[in-house]
This record gives structure tokens, sequence and C-alpha cells, in this order.
């Protein structure tokens, strides 16, 4: 690998964009192709960022000369499929979450990465946002004990829509995709797994075949419990907004924003080299590459969150 790393990005939609913006902040990095769906809406984007190669075909992308990673940010059925057929041309994979909609996959991309000696990586960007690592640091230090996170995470998505208000390819999942986050984080910051979990859910749209609300409820090993409520329904303010309630105080995080309990903005600037959480979500995924490590957030140590993800979806079903 050169001193530069050559990087290709799948999927120039909503997401892609915001993994562009971020790796503009980032030295020794170059951005060699971009793959788009429909040619005619990602050959504009790839002229903003300056990207020389455009396709739709990922093995065009793959094939290229001195390419060193790809970033996915396909639809979530394509994940593990296209990150397995990544690291078996023997590219480093950062996938945007979720890894996979399904346990097995999940899994075959673990095991593939594992056995192709490759940086495997999935975007559970939570872990990275710096308002949640302020907290994290508090937990390493001793100074705060998680007791309960009250979650919610609501969109008005109707009809089937992107984060750009754009029609989309495919369809969103609460479960399989926006629940991801908040199980695999309740997991991390509390350093413990989740021993007991269920799921409840409202009825099915009848357009777009999925569930548009949810409730979860977990209880981790350390004795924390978690409450996530999920809606597509949600006229109002949008996003995920993460209460924790602990031993020495009540911390509310907006995305990379953190405030109190009372709503006492908590300055979070100096956390990280930088407040937007997928920009530093990419700088690890290249560190790990440089330094030849697992990163945070690899696919090995997120898959407890797809274990908990696939029992509570066998619990819907029945």
């Amino acid at each position: 690998m050169s001193d530069t790393i050559k990087v290709a990005l799948a999927g120039a939609g909503a997401f892609g964009i915001k993994h562009l913006d971020g790796i503009r902040n980032i030295d020794g990095v170059e951005v060699v192709s971009l793959v788009g769906r429909v040619l005619d809406k990602t050959l504009p984007v790839a002229e903003q960022y300056g990207i020389g190669h455009v396709t739709t075909d990922l093995e065009e992308s793959l094939a290229l000369p001195g390419l060193d990673a790809m970033i996915l940010c396909t639809p979530t059925q394509m994940h593990a499929a296209q990150a397995i057929r990544c690291l078996e041309a023997g590219k480093h994979v950062e996938v945007e979450i979720p890894l996979a909609d399904s346990l097995a996959d999940a899994r075959k991309v673990v095991h593939t990465g594992e056995a192709s000696g490759l940086v495997a990586m999935c975007g559970h960007t939570r872990r990275f946002n710096p308002s949640h690592q302020w907290i994290r640091r508090r937990i390493e230090a001793g100074e705060f004990s998680i007791q309960q996170m009250d979650v919610q995470t609501f969109f008005f998505r109707r009809s089937n829509m992107n984060a750009l208000g754009e029609p989309r390819s495919w369809t969103d999942h609460l479960l399989w995709h926006h629940a991801a986050h908040t199980v695999d984080l309740f997991q991390y910051q509390c350093g413990s797994p989740v021993v007991q979990a269920n799921a409840v859910q409202g009825p099915i749209h009848p357009e777009l075949g999925i569930a548009m609300d949810m409730s979860i409820q977990m209880k981790a090993e350390s004795g924390a419990i978690c409450t996530l409520s999920l809606s597509f329904n949600n006229d109002g303010p949008l996003g995920t907004f993460f209460r924790y309630i602990g031993d020495t105080g009540t911390y509310i995080a907006r995305y990379d924003d953190l405030v109190d309990g009372r709503e006492n903005a908590i300055d979070v600037s100096r956390v990280d080299v930088s407040m937007n959480g997928i920009e530093l979500q990419d700088r690890e995924f290249f560190a790990a590459i440089r330094e030849g490590r697992e990163p945070n957030a690899s696919a090995a140590q997120v898959l407890p969150c797809y274990q908990v993800l696939h029992d509570l979806e066998h619990r819907l079903d029945a």
C-alpha cells in the first residue's frame, strides 16, 4: 500500500455524501471511484467531489489497480454479500450499518473478514459521536454507571423516502437498521451483554411491508435496562435521542450534542479531532488499515448486536 490509501465508495445517496464530506477532512486518503445505482445521478456527485472514476458496477471498481479499500453505503439488503465480495477481492471494507439483515449473513461477514486478515468494520456511528464518547470516558473512569437508557428513534416515512427526502429504491427497517444503533450502543456503553430482550410492533404497512412502530425492552448482564421506541409515523422532531440515567447524573445525547438532565449544554468539542461522528468513524477505519489492527466497531465486535436482533425478530414472528 502506498502512503495514500485509495478507497472506493459505493452508494452515492444521502449517507454516501456524508462519508465523502468526512473524508475530505482526512489526510492521506483519496476517493478514486464512486459506484452508484444510476449513472446520471452519480456523475454530478463524482464531479462535485473530484472523483475521477464513476461506475454502476461494483466489480469494475474493485478491479481498479492500487485500490486498497471500499466503503459500502448501499441498500441494507446488499450489505453482507457486497462486504464478503470486497473481502474476497482483497479489499478492506467498511459497511454502513447494518452489517446484515440476518444473523447468518452477519456471521458470514465476520468469518470472511477473519479468514482474510483484512479490516472489516461496520458503521456503528454512535460509538464515535463525541457525545457518546464523553459518556464512555466517564464510565471507564468509574465516574458514571448506567442504570437505564431511554431512547427514541423517530422519523416520518409513510412513503419510501431517504434522508434527503428523495424516493428510495429499497425499504428501510426499524429492527435491522435503526434498532441496531441502540442495541449495540447499550451493550458497548454498559460493557455487558444483553441477557433479556422483548419487542412488540404495530401494524404492517400495506405497501412497504414493514412495521412502522416498534417498542423494545432490554436488560444487560450488569443490571442496566434500556427502553427503545421507534417510529416511522412521527410527524415532529426527527432523529434519535438518548437519555442516559445513571448513578451520578442524567445526560441526553442528540447525535453529536450533549446536555445534562436539566438541558444544560456540555462542551464535547475537545473529545476528539472532529464533531462529526461519521468522519470519526472513517478516521478509525483508515487508522486501523495503516496500523494493521482491529478497529473499534469491527464486524466481530458488533456481532452480538445482531444476535439480539435475531432473537427479537423471532419473538416478533411468534
